[in-house]
């Protein structure tokens, strides 16, 4: 598990064993995650994300405790995932950092709790999976606008950007710190060492 920029956001690289069969590989290994994390990831739900070309779909994050960490990989097709640090007071605070993730390279990304997602889709058509600590529940999900100026995530150039409408509809990321939908840095922290107690 190699360490991005943001603190609580990791990228798996698996080794990939190829021959004329096709290919095996380790998607997920929890021994490396909790090493990585300092917590056992506890999977509630499972989701499958099918888009595409062009197709963004975030920011999204959800109210911490308990929040939602999420573990994801695309197993066909290709996206750009990216993690926004939307935690008020962190160090990070309103940086972005882009990971590619492929059917062919099969990395996949670890984001803790009060971390924003959101992914392009640049392939065709394609498949995103991913685990959740949480399951969706809908009066503590929130979003941000991804083409919002002031974060600057630099999407492809020459995709024209598909929203749903309510992610057309999500605020800014000043609007959603003025409005308190921001997850507290000091408070993830409280929640993680909660986690790693347990």
């Amino acid at each position: 598990m190699e360490q991005l920029t943001i603190e609580g956001a990791h990228v798996h690289s698996p080794t990939v064993h190829e021959d004329d069969r096709g290919a095996f590989l380790e998607w997920f290994r929890a021994d490396s995650l909790s090493g990585a994390a300092g917590h056992h990831l506890r999977l509630a739900q499972a989701n499958c994300s099918v888009s595409r070309a062009g197709v963004l779909r975030g920011v999204h994050f959800a109210a911490v405790p308990p929040g939602q960490a999420k573990y994801v990989t695309c197993v066909a097709g290709e996206v750009l995932d990216v993690v926004v640090d939307v935690r008020v007071g962190s160090p990070t605070f309103s940086r972005w950092e882009a990971v590619a993730l492929d059917e062919r390279s099969r990395r996949s990304l670890y984001l803790a709790e009060g971390l924003g997602h959101a992914f392009m889709a640049l392939s065709e058509r394609a498949t995103v999976v991913y685990l959740c600590s949480e399951p969706y529940a809908p009066g503590r999900e929130y979003g941000i606008h991804p083409l919002d100026p002031d974060l600057g995530i630099a999407w492809p150039d020459g995709v024209e950007p598909l929203l749903s409408p309510k992610d057309a509809a999500a605020p800014s990321l000043a609007q959603a710190a003025e409005q308190g939908l921001l997850p507290s840095y000091d408070d993830c922290l409280a929640y993680y060492a909660k986690l790693g107690s347990a």
